[in-house]
């Protein structure tokens, strides 16, 4: 039977240690889909992708997928476990879609993942906590990220909240919303 997780939480708390202690745990080949690209003119930018490349076992597949992240889900061996880091660095980069693609883009995902066979471990900041942000721009991004992780959050076997140096289990202590048929 495949797992899909999903790990949560603020910046710097540990999400993506904790989503690459579930992917080993999986006991199954590992492929590390990092949605990041690599910016040599940005070095503090490039320096946090080189600490998380070092971390990972020389062992994992590593797919760089800044965009067309459900073709690339679509393709995974099922005996894989696929870590995806980070949904909030896609959705960044799928910022210049018009709304009605955003939806079309998001539905797919969703479909992809529940089509799937492979184990899937995905990393998702939470930008929702702060402030409304001042901008256009940072308000659709926090609108967009906030949609990916409830929706895929509905359709998880387990849902973790990683902040404040603690690892919850949130589809333990939690109760699931009723899941939303409008992907906005």
């Amino acid at each position: 039977m495949r797992n899909v997780i999903l790990v949560t939480g603020p910046a710097r708390s540990g999400k993506s240690e904790w989503a690459e202690n579930l992917a080993i745990q999986s006991g199954k080949t590992v492929v590390y889909v990092a949605t990041a690209t690599v910016n040599l003119d940005d070095q503090e930018w490039h320096q946090r992708i080189q600490k998380h490349q070092k971390r990972r076992p020389a062992d994992w597949v590593t797919l760089e997928v800044p965009i067309m992240l459900s073709a690339t889900l679509a393709d995974i061996q099922p005996d894989s476990c696929v870590l995806v880091d980070s949904l909030g660095t896609w959705v960044a980069n799928l910022l210049e879609q018009d709304d009605l693609t955003w939806e079309n883009t998001l539905r797919e995902f969703l479909e992809t993942v529940q089509l799937v066979t492979a184990d899937l471990v995905f990393v998702a900041e939470e930008t929702g906590w702060g402030v409304v942000p001042a901008y256009p721009l940072g308000r659709t991004f926090r609108d967009r990220l906030g949609a990916v992780v409830r929706h895929l959050g509905s359709i998880c076997q387990a849902v973790y909240l990683v902040t404040g140096g603690h690892v919850l289990n949130l589809s333990i202590l939690g109760t699931p919303l009723a899941k939303s048929l409008h992907y906005e």
